[in-house]
């Protein structure tokens, strides 16, 4: 459910932010000079008279309590590494123990020990450990207080052991995994946590009081670490990869194999710094896209699952310039070699490569001890050729279909008192040939005040396109003051773009020309009750202009409640409207043409919740619907989620989207051939998604993971209309072969094991289909009917396999040595 997922999506978040005591606790630095072997257990001489901390009040889900069960923790450490050990007493049978990936501990059942690392003491920054009683690690970095990056993966080492009275777990963490400044004598922020599923009990050492501004500032403080240096942090990551990948065609299976072999770096310049650098990498392991019809002329944003541009990107992400998957995206001129030679009976396409290939990328990220973060960023990726064979004279030959491309990011961010922040950012792409090169420049500016009750912030954007093609330039400004505190909290703002506003050869922007001015007020109350653990509710509004001619286009409101029950299901409803004719000026193009359409008013109602997660069978739903006050326009969506959880090692879960709506207006994807003006389509709209997964943990170290997801979008067009000046429409003659079908179909399974710390071997297995497939639209209106055309159809399939194998410099220096 909701709350579960808030604070289990980085169990950290709760445990740094989460109300408690406002007394900061203390602990002295223990050295050692004996050597601990990591086994769940303490029955090494290190352990002996080391002092425990305890006393752990519950922060989740009643604030200010004694800890159900107690806690004892130790910390040690050496020349080389930090050692933490704790008991964490509780009857076993009530004990959760599911496997689960790494870093996936979120909504699992299992529980789950914490402990953070504040190594500047500046209570901005952290590194964060966890280890749930499976034995599963994740691991997370914050940065600037309120970021958590929970890709970052350092190499650690713990075990899990289980008592008569309760789970014990070790942990080591090399000095080499986390920054430091080089200082005889340090004083660190530390904070612990422990987490009960059976329970949903979050439980703190050092607690954090609501009453006083920041979060950081209120862990514990691990006092006199001596004589400890930073280490060289030099990491070495080589790979192979190799596999066959089988598409299919009109004239065949176009078989393809897949061989590759590279390496990632990481080095730890000094203290602050790290360069990151991936050499030729491999991206073809990770799940597939979750493609859908897009109805609109703008692009679609996708997630990236590539780790090297999730992990440590926290800097470069922080003004919003940056879209990573712009980098190695398909090659800008692979769908004009489908659709002139796809079908050819003269040429052949012997290889039309779907991603551009990268030659290396590299990331260098820090902190200064001022608190200035730095980042720089860069990557180039290879020209992409497309090579056909004419079949009449067996002569071979190549087009271009993306040039060799630098893209480069540079951060300056500078933290200032209260969590306020000035920070710079530029982004800049260069590729081959002059065709097209951009440049972006940000400033963002963020202010709180000593309480941290109030927020000003303020953003301007510069962006600029050169090259052999056009040249134009623009701009983006942003202004917003709220109330970020206290049951009340309310936010207002005004947003300007430009109509040449562009940032999207390394960002995302779906269309700029907008001008925008919003405000929102909350209500929200997390003490528990009589029914409710929280209950919270907000009301917002937007009102929005066309910037240039400026033009107003819509106005939108919307209400909201959410309730969390004593039994942890949750219940959230949702009001919104349009309550005016509104007016569409990107009905087939991201920029504005002078057309337009009258878009009918709306009111739509939502209710969805969950229920509790700590049970096998857990399920969510959605259900929604909207009218308008044109005859014949219901629209209604309905969302159900079921997962089922078999034993610690095996879950299923599976969910089916379905939505109708009777009044799809839109551009029929074709123009008036008398005026050029767009024709409008009044669809009727059928859609479902379908996805099931399934995971099976061997150990807590090797998984399987299985997802398969089915789209099918059917439009079935009902009328005709040409648009007028105003606006408004007129109708015409109706066309009988303009319906769509749309359908695709994805199965990703991955194997790992990491059979080391921080190495890996991934065997992975993709069976797709396109959107492209022709599957009719009027003989197959069910969606039974539909999906076996799916299935009966030639899927591509893609098999690979991964091995990645971690080096550690020092650990080579001392083998060496030996």
């Amino acid at each position: 459910m909701l709350f579960i997922k808030t604070y289990l999506l980085v169990s950290t978040l709760l445990f740094f932010c989460l109300f408690a005591k406002s007394q900061v606790k203390n602990l002295n630095a223990t050295k050692t000079n004996q050597s601990v072997k990591i086994d769940g257990n303490l029955t090494d001489e290190a352990w002996k008279n080391v002092p425990y901390v305890t006393d752990f009040v519950t922060a989740q889900p009643v604030f200010g309590n004694i800890s159900a069960h107690k806690t004892e923790v130790k910390v040690i450490y050496d020349n080389e590494a930090i050692y933490v050990a704790a008991y964490l007493y509780n009857n076993p049978e009530t004990i959760r123990k599911q496997f689960t990936e790494r870093d996936k501990l979120d909504r699992q059942d299992v529980d789950i020990f914490t402990i953070g690392f504040d190594t500047y003491q500046d209570r901005l920054n952290a590194f964060v450990f966890r280890v749930s009683s499976a034995g599963v690690q994740g691991d997370t970095k914050i940065s600037n207080s309120s970021t958590y990056d929970v890709t970052w993966d350092a190499v650690w080492d713990s075990k899990v052991s289980f008592k008569k009275d309760g789970w014990l777990v070790e942990l080591k963490i090399p000095f080499s995994a986390i920054r430091f400044a080089k200082t005889p004598v340090q004083n660190w922020g530390i904070n612990f946590s422990r987490f009960e599923r059976a329970t949903n009990e979050l439980s703190t050492w050092s607690p954090i009081n609501p009453g006083v501004g920041g979060e950081l500032n209120q862990w514990g403080n691990w006092n006199n670490v001596k004589n400890i240096t930073p280490p060289v942090r030099l990491f070495f990551l080589p790979y192979l990869s190799g596999g066959v990948r089988a598409s299919p065609t009109q004239k065949g299976n176009v078989t393809e194999y897949l061989k590759s072999g590279g390496m990632d770096v990481k080095y730890g310049i000094n203290e602050s710094f790290t360069l990151d650098m991936t050499l030729v990498p491999d991206f073809a392991q990770v799940q597939s896209d979750n493609v859908f019809l897009n109805l609109s002329p703008f692009q679609i944003k996708f997630d990236d699952y590539r780790p090297f541009f999730t992990e440590g990107t926290e800097l470069f992400n922080k003004a919003g310039l940056f879209y990573s998957r712009r980098i190695g995206t398909a090659p800008s001129g692979v769908n004009k070699v489908l659709n002139k030679y796809g079908n050819s009976s003269t040429y052949k396409i012997d290889k039309n490569p779907g991603i551009t290939r990268l030659y290396n990328a590299t990331k260098l990220s820090g902190r200064t001890k001022n608190n200035l973060g730095i980042g720089f960023f860069n990557a180039v990726t290879a020209p992409m050729h497309a090579n056909l064979t004419n079949l009449n004279t067996g002569a071979d030959s190549s087009i271009l279909t993306e040039p060799l491309t630098n893209y480069n990011i540079i951060v300056f961010d500078q933290a200032l008192k209260n969590r306020s922040y000035l920070t710079f950012t530029n982004t800049n792409v260069l590729r081959k040939g002059n065709t097209r090169n951009a440049n972006v420049t940000g400033v963002d500016i963020s202010l709180f005040d000593k309480k941290n009750e109030y927020n000003l912030n303020v953003a301007a954007r510069y962006s600029s396109i050169w090259g052999n093609i056009e040249k134009y330039n623009g701009f983006k400004t942003d202004l917003s003051a709220a109330k970020i505190s206290g049951k009340v909290q309310y936010k207002t703002g005004l947003n300007i773009e430009s109509e040449r506003y562009d940032p999207n050869d390394l960002g995302f922007l779906q269309n700029p020309n907008s001008v925008e001015n919003f405000g929102e007020i909350g209500y929200y109350y997390f003490k528990p009750t009589k029914k409710y653990l929280i209950h919270n509710y907000k009301i917002s509004f937007n009102n929005s202009y066309l910037y240039k001619p400026f033009k107003w286009t819509r106005v939108g409101l919307n209400a909201s409640a959410f309730f969390l029950f004593k039994n942890f299901w949750d219940f959230r409803i949702n009001i919104s409207s349009q309550p005016s004719w509104s007016r569409d000026y990107f009905i087939n193009n991201r920029t504005y043409n002078g057309n337009f359409l009258m878009r009918t008013p709306y009111y739509y109602i939502g209710l969805n919740g969950s229920s509790d997660s700590r049970k096998k069978v857990y399920l969510n739903y959605s259900l929604g619907g909207a009218e308008s006050p044109l005859a014949n326009d219901p629209y209604w969506r309905g969302v159900l989620g079921l997962r089922y959880r078999f034993s610690n090692s095996f879950q299923l879960s599976g969910s089916m989207e379905i939505e109708q709506d009777k009044g799809t207006w839109g551009w029929a994807f074709y123009n008036d051939p008398l005026n050029g003006k767009p024709i409008i389509a009044r669809r009727t709209s059928k859609k479902n998604v379908t996805i099931v997964s399934g995971q099976y943990s061997f150990t807590n170290r090797m998984n399987l993971t299985i997802r398969m997801r089915h789209f099918w979008n059917q439009l079935a067009n009902t009328n005709l209309y040409n648009l007028q000046t105003d606006g408004y429409w007129n109708e015409r003659p109706f066309e009988n072969d303009k319906d769509i079908n749309f359908n695709t179909f994805n199965v990703d399974m991955f194997y790992t094991w990491d059979f080391l710390l921080g190495s890996r071997i991934t065997l992975g297995w993709k069976n797709a289909l396109g959107g492209n497939v022709d599957i009719d639209a009027y003989t197959n209106r069910t969606y039974g009917r539909n999906f076996g055309k799916v299935i009966d159809n030639p899927h591509s399939n893609e098999v690979t396999l991964k091995i990645v194998y971690f080096l550690d410099y020092l650990n080579l220096k001392k083998n060496n040595r030996k």
